[in-house]
């Protein structure tokens, strides 16, 4: 219960009141809480160094200390395929930490598994909110609460969930499985309101699987201020202890980059005052001798540090790119997965590619692969119409006017292979999906295709409508293992960004050209009222191919109306070559501009598009000269 507010010290942590032994007088209470460890956990790096760290501050407090997690710390990993929990729990036990929560990646390995973690761990996991159906009891092998007494202080601690985390991000039916999902806005203070009560506790800690914007709802629910703290987990962001609401909220990133600190004064039942900040896990750490062996030693069974392919350029596994737009690395793995099933089109969820980190240029190990692609999951294809197909793809669409739009901005969420379209990210958009080609033709919306999948998005995870579409194979392989597979007989990769998802916000009028092989083709489009100027160097001409030419000239001015584009015959000759004459090639040009109306939050720009005609006539024999109908035609 919250009393008095606290200082944020920026950089450092300064005590607060000394410990009074003989508990008289104020107590500094200590409170030390980690979150989202995931990939780190396979990794000799980071963890190691968190765990030194926590043994540092521990030894460095006035008082007592308590440490918690805000979950997510068993999975996902690159060990998690084959040695599941076991490496995080291991570590971990040596932490001791004094409780952790049940976050949705506590779940990868399956409801019953659960049982088998909290076996094997040497602290409690809660689940205050998720509880037995019949019983009203935490579910089997959880805990609703943990109450720790240090120093004269009873600390009381509980663990929340919202259903983003659960039935948001596991494809368990928890109904089903007959456990409930209680409203953690009201479970979480009318349990911390009886540990205060019947308990007699004097701090309430909630750790917090929600994401901060989840826990402020929570923190505003509690009216009257019985959690003192909110650990928070899941959204994985920097969230440095600040009060809201009458509740410090702490959120410490994830992959073991910071550890969150906060003193809090404790006197006659009450947190009178408080002192935090997210300190820094950095390479100048020691890294703690028994949490590295234990991680190496898992790595040893499987061989993770074993070269597989040299890399001539990064490879980009970061979740801002992955989830905004196509990767290189996306590329990698789905054309892995296609041609591991010869199927016509795969798909992943940005979700599933996990680090957060880019890798290469140079050598790329089989645990590089692992640590990208940490989950259980298997490679499957399913048959679907092109109709099913377009459903497939529209699902993964976050708007920019939606709340998730608002807060991460407009997201495609996927990477693909053998597609090429285009997805148009806002609520009043006619198609969500659009002139989506498959293998270089368009899209039959009646015909049948063969899509490969991992096992996650198979079952409905994702949110993608998959679960009861017809399986045509279940390779049983993990797609961590398609990937190292398609690799390995290759010394070098230079995977690029080719186009096969390409961003809409407005579109310009069609155009008709004329391709002959010389001179220059110019085309001129009225330009919708929102584009204030046009960035020269986006300008591009695409093929369905996924070929594309810049453009060599832009001419677009303040007070404009109208969108000049220039482009070289010979060279958008050489860019359709195949074509014979007469043929009608259609093309798509793209354009970033700064827009009077859309604010995005990831992208620079907004973007614009074109459908362009190529007729091809006689070519290289300087008739026709790229000539063009009217403005905007």
């Amino acid at each position: 219960m919250l009393r008095a507010g606290g200082i944020v010290l920026g950089g450092s942590l300064v005590s607060g009141s000394t410990t009074a032994a003989d508990g008289d007088g104020p107590t500094t209470l200590t409170l030390l809480s980690y979150n989202d460890v995931q990939t780190a956990a396979a990794e000799d790096k980071d963890f190691p160094r968190l765990v030194t760290l926590i043994e540092q501050r521990r030894a460095a407090a006035d008082g007592p200390v308590v440490v918690v997690g805000g979950g997510d710390q068993i999975g996902p990993h690159a060990l998690s395929p084959i040695s599941q929990w076991r490496a995080p729990v291991d570590v971990l036990n040596g932490v001791q930490p004094d409780a952790d929560v049940i976050g949705n990646h506590e779940f990868d390995y399956g409801l019953d598994a659960i049982s088998d973690v909290t076996a094997d761990s040497k602290f409690p996991w809660l689940a205050t909110n998720l509880v037995d159906s019949e019983t009203g009891e935490a579910f089997d092998g959880t805990k609703s609460n943990h109450i720790v007494e240090r120093g004269g202080v009873r600390v009381g601690i509980i663990g929340l969930a919202d259903k983003g985390a659960t039935t948001g991000k596991t494809n368990i039916d928890f109904e089903a499985e007959g456990i409930t999902i209680e409203d953690y806005t009201e479970t979480g203070p009318a349990e911390a309101k009886r540990l205060r009560e019947e308990e007699g506790v004097d701090v309430v800690v909630a750790l917090a699987h929600t994401g901060v914007p989840d826990a402020e709802a929570l923190a505003e629910a509690d009216t009257d201020d019985d959690i003192d703290v909110l650990v928070v987990g899941d959204d994985e962001i920097v969230y440095r202890p600040t009060e809201q609401s009458g509740t410090i909220v702490s959120e410490a990133e994830a992959r073991a980059n910071y550890l969150s600190e906060i003193e809090l004064t404790v006197e006659d039942g009450s947190v009178t005052s408080w002192e935090g900040d997210l300190l820094e896990v950095t390479d100048d750490i020691e890294k703690d001798p028994d949490a590295s062996r234990i991680i190496n030693e898992y790595r040893a069974e499987v061989s993770l540090d074993s070269p597989v392919v040299e890399s001539a350029v990064p490879l980009d596994a970061t979740f801002s790119s992955n989830y905004h737009r196509e990767t290189n690395y996306g590329n990698l793995i789905t054309d892995a997965m296609r041609e591991r099933t010869d199927a016509d089109v795969a798909i992943t969820n940005a979700g599933g590619i996990r680090s957060d980190s880019v890798y290469g240029p140079g050598e790329i190990t089989g645990g590089d692969i692992f640590n990208t692609l940490p989950f259980p999951n298997t490679v499957v294809s399913l048959e679907l119409t092109g109709e099913e197909l377009v459903e497939t793809l529209e699902s993964q669409v976050v708007t920019l006017e939606s709340a998730t739009g608002q807060s991460f901005g407009e997201e495609i969420s996927q990477q693909t292979s053998g597609l090429r379209f285009e997805w148009v990210p806002h609520e009043d958009a006619d198609e969500l999906i659009r002139d989506v080609y498959v293998g270089g033709e368009p899209l039959d919306l009646d015909e049948t295709y063969e899509v490969a999948v991992n096992s996650f998005i198979a079952n409905g995870g994702s949110g993608y409508p998959l679960e009861d579409k017809p399986v045509i194979d279940d390779t049983g392989e993990l797609q961590a293992t398609t990937v190292v597979d398609y690799l390995e007989p290759r010394e070098t990769i230079a995977p690029t960004v080719e186009g096969r998802m390409q961003r809409v916000d407005r579109d310009l009028p069609d155009a008709s050209v004329t391709v002959d092989g010389n001179g220059k083709v110019v085309t001129q489009f009225d330009a919708p009222d929102d584009v204030r100027s046009v960035a020269e160097d986006t300008v591009a001409v695409w093929t369905p191919e996924g070929d594309h030419l810049d453009a060599e000239h832009v001419a677009f001015g303040e007070g404009d109306e109208t969108l000049v584009v220039r482009v070289d015959d010979g060279d958008l000759a050489d860019t359709i070559e195949d074509a014979d004459d007469g043929d009608e090639i259609p093309l798509n040009l793209y354009a970033e501009y700064e827009s009077s109306e859309f604010d995005h939050i990831y992208f620079e720009r907004s973007r614009l598009n074109a459908d362009v005609t190529a007729t091809v006539r006689e070519r290289g024999r300087g008739r026709g000269r790229g000539r063009v109908g009217p403005p905007g035609n």
